[in-house]
């Protein structure tokens, strides 16, 4: 799976659980959201990494 796939992925993923908990109240989805907003931190740091390893490389 591409990295642009997988962001796309985390994202309609948090969508509806950011939607639950600010409109409908549910605790419950704010964890879940909050789980989701931290995995897509931590591949966002990882794309970054990559993106300064390839432009260090002088492959761009």
């Amino acid at each position: 799976m591409s990295r642009n796939d997988q962001l796309k992925a985390l994202l309609a993923d948090l969508e509806p659980e950011l939607d639950k908990f600010y409109n409908k109240g549910n605790k419950a989805a704010g964890t879940r959201a909050r789980k989701a907003l931290q995995e897509l931190k931590n591949l966002s740091q990882e794309i970054r990494l990559e993106i300064q390893d390839f432009k260090n490389s002088g492959k761009v």
